[in-house]
């Protein structure tokens, strides 16, 4: 398997792979994912340079993550998702993939954390914890420990603008 950055050839595919990944819990024909997705792509948040795909063997897409321009007050930050997996490629390590891909390059670029929304149990393994331990709010105090921040090597724990309340990207306020 190989991670890269997304292509414009590969925006058709990331959309049936989405939409597969999330088909069975949506309630609706089109997955609320792939219109965020769609959103993402056409607003200011959006980082050409963390939307990563996974190559299977024969070539076609396999996965899709991205991150996006999220903001803590008015401090930069990330917030990732969506995440998808083809159903066929689900349990075998290429969501864990696509995540330590996607921390790589957040870290690489100098971002100081990443947040998301997700279980606990599963986002451990990456470094994700509570946000409010580290005094950052979500956009909805009903998420709970559901909303995680991982920090990378340019968080410094002692800089007041990173704590307050978090911001994704535009189109979640939508979607």
């Amino acid at each position: 398997m190989l991670i890269r950055r997304e292509t414009p050839a590969d925006v058709t595919a990331v959309r049936a792979v989405t939409g597969a990944a999330f088909a069975a819990r949506s309630r609706t024909p089109v997955p609320a994912e792939v219109t965020l997705l769609d959103e993402l792509r056409g607003c200011d948040g959006w980082l050409p340079a963390l939307s990563l795909v996974a190559e299977g063997p024969d070539g076609e897409v396999a996965g899709h993550v991205v991150c996006t321009r999220g903001r803590i007050g008015d401090t930069p930050s990330l917030g990732l998702g969506p995440i998808s997996v083809a159903p066929g490629r689900q349990g075998r390590g290429t969501g864990s993939a696509l995540v330590h891909t996607a921390l790589g390059a957040a870290d690489a670029l100098g971002e100081p954390l990443v947040a998301l929304l997700g279980d606990p149990a599963y986002y451990r393994r990456f470094g994700f914890r509570a946000a409010a331990g580290y005094g950052i709010t979500a956009p909805d105090p009903a998420w709970g420990d559901h909303f995680q921040v991982r920090t990378l090597s340019a968080y410094d724990p002692g800089d007041p603008a990173l704590r307050g309340a978090f911001a994704y990207a535009e189109p979640f306020d939508r979607v």
